[in-house]
């Protein structure tokens, strides 16, 4: 008799992983048995930070194969950087395909790969070796775009027609850590790291509840980016010093913008429009959307959280991300995210996978999912280059690999 409980296992010990670690504390019916890092202290103060927030006797492994290899671990948490993906899916499957090991489950963060080829490499191993995958991506779950979504379409479409345009968009000030601000160990800059976000709830938006977001075919896409802050020779210096990259040399997008053109099952249109920034100025991490259709429209803003602070210059205290991720400053008045786990859609879709790896749930979100956003963020890269709109998918889309990844992106 298979457990009514998954033990899961952390691949990643950084702030992504941390997050989701969160969100497992609504999660009842699994817990969070491991952790492994490159960086062995790294993995040690994962493994301790999770047995506080008491989601699991967790504790840090040598190696992913001894992890996966424990007969304790049902489903890898796959956490890492952009650069690592391959090689830590390729040591996954090579424990499950040689029998060492078995998992019910592996639950990937965005983007799926660097490329397409990366993203249709690593979709091949795992459904070679036989496991279930569900493709991560937190704003998909969160409560104000599932309950949102839910209800313009139960309410508005049923009775004036389906949707014809969605918005999203994330906003902050840059990454944490110094990989992700390297487009060649990235994929990228700020398009491929947070537009797979964006672009797949606008899919999402303007797709029933329900139904397979491919049932809304992708047309057209039109992409844009600029470096419009931190390849200034003030913020390159400030970059190069915190995070030891050369933005006047080797610069990434820290903005970019996508339309997307897509045809709908009934043969007419809808749009979905995304934006995403590393340049923004505000309290911290902003994430909105919107929909519209014929006689109704939604709209959600992270940041009006129905909690504001005040502080005056009198109070000093240490700088932080106490009120909101991304936090850029600690007086005057500021919103804040009461639950970021929460609010963020981490605690729902964390929830979701351990019940789809139980058997108790189809996955809403697979690999496929997550090949599909990389193909229209190539696609978008690849429309920025050239400055014009792309049909979609364009050919050679597989070979593409964009100039900011490549280091030889210009800014104009």
């Amino acid at each position: 008799m298979s457990s009514p409980r998954l033990g899961i296992g952390f691949i990643g010990s950084g702030f992504n992983a941390r997050f989701h670690m969160q969100g497992f504390r609504q999660v009842r019916d699994a817990d969070v048995l491991g952790v492994w890092s490159p960086n062995a202290k790294n993995a040690a103060s994962a493994a301790k930070y999770a047995r506080e927030l008491d989601i699991g006797e967790c504790k840090a492994y040598k190696s992913i194969t001894e992890m996966v290899c424990d007969p304790k671990i049902d489903a890898i948490w796959l956490n890492g950087p952009n650069h690592a993906r391959i090689e830590n899916v390729e040591e996954i499957c090579a424990a499950v395909t040689s029998g060492k090991a078995t998992l019910k489950g592996i639950a990937c963060e965005k983007p799926l790969g660097r490329t397409v080829a990366e993203a249709k490499h690593i979709l091949k191993l795992v459904e070679k070796a036989g496991i279930m995958h569900g493709y991560l991506e937190n704003q998909y779950f969160s409560p104000q775009v599932s309950v949102g979504h839910n209800l313009i379409w139960k309410r508005g479409a049923a009775n004036t027609g389906r949707p014809y345009l969605a918005r999203a968009a994330e906003e902050h000030s840059g990454p944490h850590g110094p990989w992700f601000w390297s487009g060649e160990q990235q994929g990228g800059g700020v398009l491929n790291d947070m537009m797979c976000h964006s672009v797949l709830v606008v899919r999402q938006l303007l797709t029933p509840p329900g139904e397979s977001l491919t049932t809304l075919v992708p047309k057209r896409v039109t992409g844009h980016i600029a470096s419009l802050k931190w390849s200034r020779k003030e913020y390159a210096a400030q970059l190069k010093k915190t995070m030891g990259v050369d933005y006047l040399k080797k610069p990434s997008e820290d903005f970019a913008s996508v339309t997307i053109e897509f045809e709908t099952p009934d043969g007419g249109m809808a749009i979905g429009e995304a934006t995403t920034s590393w340049s923004f100025v505000g309290p911290g991490l902003r994430l909105s959307a919107e929909l519209l259709g014929p006689e109704y429209s939604m709209k959600w803003n992270s940041l009006e959280s129905g909690l504001d602070l005040f502080f005056s210059r009198a109070v000093k205290g240490k700088t932080g991300e106490d009120i909101v991720e991304k936090q850029m400053a600690e007086t005057g008045q500021m919103p804040v995210v009461v639950n970021e786990a929460i609010a963020y859609g981490y605690e729902a879709e964390d929830r979701h996978f351990v019940r789809a790896f139980l058997g108790k749930e189809k996955p809403a979100l697979t690999w496929h999912d997550g090949l599909d956003v990389v193909k229209l963020l190539m696609t978008a890269y690849m429309s920025a280059e050239q400055g014009k709109t792309i049909e979609f998918p364009p050919r050679n889309i597989d070979k593409f690999v964009p100039q900011v990844a490549q280091g030889t992106w210009k800014p104009r």
